[in-house]
């Protein structure tokens, strides 16, 4: 069906819309042999609450923005090649149901469908995509990913030192390798992780002493706690790089 769909005109004028809506500061998306496979609203779980995001398949790629009018036009465009994608389901936690996890080397995240149904639709077709792309290409499964972060609500006091309570005077952070939620003298060193950025980035110092001695493991994929209540107030110094208040 892709290949079908590949020259068609119809297939053009879907990419042509998405591209409008995304106006002049999104990226073209039109591109030879791109097929637009589905769209829709998934709530992406950001550091300080669950938000509403319009994502977009195509058969290579995975984007997604805020939206700005339904249907009608969306800002801060994201795109991620799905071949360095790998997708884990998540339990259903209180209010968040019927999720997953989208990772990559350079981010990760959760995102969650309205129902049991559409998620399985959304899987399906992302893990379909991926698979052909590897065939097509050769390569191996994508083994390393970036931590999913912790959202800033499941934690009060530091997850390392378990010691710091957050204040608005003792803020938050969040380690870039294992995602925790960690106070400022846990997490003073940084550490160059290149699939993340081109600078060194904030670790918490457990990650750096298991780095810095090559002794360190991929945390696990699980977000492993409640997710059920968010804190929108909560503040931080660490801006997470989809948007300055995810």
């Amino acid at each position: 069906m892709v290949d079908r769909l590949a020259n068609s005109e119809a297939n053009s004028k879907r990419i042509a819309v998405v591209e409008g809506c995304f106006g002049a500061a999104g990226q073209p998306l039109a591109i030879p042999g791109r097929v637009l496979i589905g769209e829709g609203v998934l709530t992406k779980l950001c550091r300080k609450k669950p938000k509403a995001r319009q994502f977009f398949l195509f058969n290579d790629i995975l984007v997604y923005g805020n939206i700005v009018i339904q249907k009608k036009k969306y800002n801060k465009q994201h795109i991620i090649p799905l071949e360095s994608v790998t997708i884990d389901t998540v339990p259903d936690e209180g209010d968040l149901r019927n999720g997953w996890l989208i990772k990559t080397p350079t981010k990760s995240f959760a995102v969650y469908a309205a129902t049991a149904t559409e998620k399985s639709e959304w899987m399906s077709h992302i893990g379909k995509c991926v698979g052909d792309l590897l065939q097509k290409s050769g390569k191996a499964p994508t083994g390393e990913h970036a931590a999913v972060w912790v959202p800033d609500s499941e934690a009060t006091v530091c997850m390392r030192c378990q010691k710091v309570k957050f204040t608005p005077v003792s803020r938050r952070h969040h380690c870039r390798k294992c995602g925790y939620v960690v106070c400022g003298p846990c997490s003073e060193k940084k550490y160059l992780l290149p699939s993340q950025s081109s600078k060194p980035v904030r670790v918490c110092e457990y990650c750096f002493v298991q780095l810095t001695s090559g002794g360190l493991g991929p945390r696990s994929d699980s977000i492993g706690r409640p997710v059920s209540k968010f804190n929108s107030n909560n503040l931080s110094d660490d801006d997470d790089e989809d948007d300055s208040s995810d």
